[in-house]
């Protein structure tokens, strides 16, 4: 019989690179990308399915009280869950699966699943979340505003209760973290 996969959870603070840093990670790494469901509104490029299951509130309420998810959480006034056939089905074929949440969804993950191994990202100043959030052009002022009222405390919790932590300066360097974390576990 094989061995289970493990679940590793990447966060951090809007605007710290966590999804730029686990695609290319993704090149080279060996590890299944589970894809959260989620209500709020599609950016431009984004892909259902792809980068996250689209779905209506009226829906995915639905699946929570079907039981459906793993985790899940209201964010910034829509809802992020992830689905437990995106993780059990990888994990029982030995496949390790990495699950991009927010703060409070990786901690849940890990009181779930104790052998979960939580990886923050996060950049040496806080004002380049700011910088990152503005120049990504995908919020307004006011959810630009909410994501950084919450980073403080983020940051906190990341360095406090997290197994690793990634300082996002250098794309490249980062990428280089994150994948030497996943392919360790491997030997």
């Amino acid at each position: 019989m094989s061995e289970k996969g493990k679940p590793f959870v990447v966060s951090g603070p809007s605007g710290a690179g966590k999804t730029t840093v686990i695609k290319k990670a993704l090149e080279v790494a060996p590890v299944h990308l589970s894809i959260s469901a989620t209500t709020r509104r599609k950016r431009r490029g984004e892909v259902s399915g792809v980068d996250y299951v689209f779905m209506s509130e009226d829906e995915f309420k639905r699946l929570v009280d079907d039981g459906a998810f793993f985790e899940w959480a209201e964010v910034y006034g829509n809802f992020y869950g992830t689905l437990k056939s995106q993780v059990e089905s990888v994990l029982e074929r030995g496949e390790d699966v990495l699950l991009e949440l927010d703060v409070v969804g990786a901690l849940t993950v890990k009181r779930k699943a104790p052998e979960a191994r939580l990886i923050f990202i996060m950049p040496s100043r806080e004002e380049l979340l700011t910088d990152r959030l503005e120049g990504r052009e995908t919020d307004n002022k006011n959810e630009i505003s909410a994501r950084l009222k919450v980073a403080p405390r983020e940051l906190e919790v990341g360095v406090r209760d997290f197994d690793d932590i990634i300082v996002n300066d250098n794309l490249d360097e980062a990428v280089l973290k994150l994948v030497m974390i996943l392919r360790e576990e491997k030997v």
